[in-house]
């Protein structure tokens, strides 16, 4: 390449910006030449007794190298009921009614980048690493969308568990099943300050990977997660069909649920699911009600000791003991509060593992030890993203975020999206785009003759394209 650089006059990063710009350029004007080549093939192929042609319309879709225009064919059509529409075959064979003019390399980088950080910051981060220019307002449209599409699957789910038509094969022994609410704030539609809004969130896995305990590693086996602003019956609906597209549910030999003791989570689907009330929430509770150090280590050995009738009556004969006439001593008030929580989940009170049940064997590989893992799944589905820096959410808004971020965590947020974004199906049309400039795949011959003229016999899009200032560009530099 004869390119001499003077670094005087340009610096390395003006260089590496031009460069980056005008790859990008021509990444768009390889992309306008395969939608006009798919636009003709379609053409092609049509049946033009049913669709006929009324000239071009102009559109574009957004891609990670920046705005590709293109124009596309506008068909006339009858629709069944003996209306006319108009339609536009290229667009629905892009499948771009699902999230829009947008390509999902693009998506996925926008909807990755706001499950970690603001909108305004994901929009500018796009702008500044791609050849995408995206507002705010874009991102968030993107992920409102995403959200949607999850949401309608999860809808669908449940249909199909309602109708019996569920997939799941997988026999388990134990299924653990850990719930728990967030709380994030809430505006209204004129960004107005509403009550708060819970996050439901749900987390189901099949034990602890025994070879990563021996390593003094926590890893859940299996981990997946439902989220969502959703009623109790709407929530546990999609968390059951979950479960049953994974598992064989008739055949889950033990399901034992820990939660903290909300009203909502005490509602599974299955009636002999085992639950317990979280440890770590019952402590919480005793500490944060309990100001006197010696009663607070007495509720706890009694509980510890699996006596739970002495630790309410201890916690009785406490409040007795504190109580007072004036309004301003609360001591009395907080402990009857946490003799209520005791009292209306005593039967969950025993972790699952101090009771004597009979539990299957643990499959080869898999550990089974006290649950208490949903506050940490809760930080990193919801609460990092969703809570403080005074953020506030709609309903709708917030769900969908909520969506995207749960099937972020597992580890599905890119297949869902290629799934509502087929615009990347052109692999034959890259072939037949591409395939003449590659020198790697040239015949050999002996002899005389252009070893290239069957090259030249098939139609090649980019041959008769406008010579623009990258193709100059590129052309130098190839030299």
């Amino acid at each position: 390449m004869d390119m001499i650089v003077d670094e005087k006059e340009y610096s390395f990063k003006e260089l590496e910006q031009e460069i980056y710009r005008l790859v990008c350029q021509a990444g768009a004007e390889i992309t306008q030449q395969i939608l006009k080549y798919k636009d003709d093939e379609i053409f092609k192929a049509v049946d033009k007794a049913s669709y006929k042609s009324e000239g071009f319309r102009g559109s574009s879709i957004k891609t990670v190298y920046g705005t590709v225009p293109y124009k596309r064919r506008v068909y006339r059509t009858i629709l069944d009921d003996g209306k006319k529409a108009y339609v536009y075959l290229l667009d629905e064979y892009l499948g771009v009614e699902k999230i829009g003019l947008i390509s999902e390399n693009l998506a996925e980088k926008i909807t990755d980048l706001a499950a970690e950080a603001p909108f305004r910051e994901t929009a500018s981060t796009i702008t500044e690493t791609t050849g995408q220019s995206i507002s705010p307002q874009g991102a968030w449209s993107v992920v409102q969308r995403v959200g949607e599409r999850i949401d309608e699957e999860e809808d669908l789910a449940v249909n199909q568990m309602r109708c019996n038509q569920t997939i799941g094969q997988k026999i388990l022994p134990v299924l653990f099943e850990e719930m728990d609410g967030v709380w994030i704030r809430q505006q209204g539609e004129h960004h107005e300050k509403k009550p708060m809004q819970e996050v439901k969130v749900a987390t189901t896995y099949e034990g602890w990977d025994a070879g990563k305990e021996a390593e003094n590693r926590s890893t859940l086996v299996e981990k997946h997660i439902v989220a969502g602003i959703e009623d109790s019956k709407t929530f546990h609906e999609k968390r059951e069909a979950d479960i049953r597209r994974r598992y064989d549910a008739d055949e889950i030999g033990r399901r034992i649920v820990n939660g903290d003791g909300g009203s909502w989570i005490g509602e599974p689907n299955d009636p002999e699911a085992i639950i317990q009330l979280d440890p770590f929430h019952v402590h919480k509770e005793i500490r944060r009600l309990i100001a006197d150090k010696d009663a607070v280590n007495e509720i706890e050995r009694l509980l510890q000791s699996k006596d739970v009738e002495g630790a309410l009556s201890y916690i009785q004969t406490y409040a007795d003991s504190v109580s007072c006439a004036t309004e301003s001593d609360k001591k009395e008030k907080n402990a009857l509060e946490l003799l209520k929580y005791l009292s209306n989940n005593k039967d969950s009170l025993i972790p699952w593992q101090e009771r004597e049940l009979t539990m299957p064997d643990a499959p080869e590989g898999i550990l089974y030890k006290a649950m208490g893992v949903q506050e940490s799944q809760n930080c990193t589905v919801v609460t990092l993203r969703m809570k403080h820096r005074r953020m506030r959410w709609s309903h709708a808004g917030g769900n969908n975020m909520v969506k995207v971020l749960a099937r972020k965590t597992n580890g599905e947020l890119h297949e869902t999206i290629s799934r509502y974004s087929e615009v990347l199906v052109f692999k034959n049309e890259i072939v037949n785009v591409l395939e003449g400039l590659s020198a790697a795949k040239a015949p050999k011959k002996d002899g005389k003759g252009n070893p290239y003229a069957d090259r030249w016999n098939t139609h090649m899009p980019m041959l008769d394209a406008v010579l623009t200032e990258a193709r100059k560009y590129f052309r130098r530099v190839s030299i």
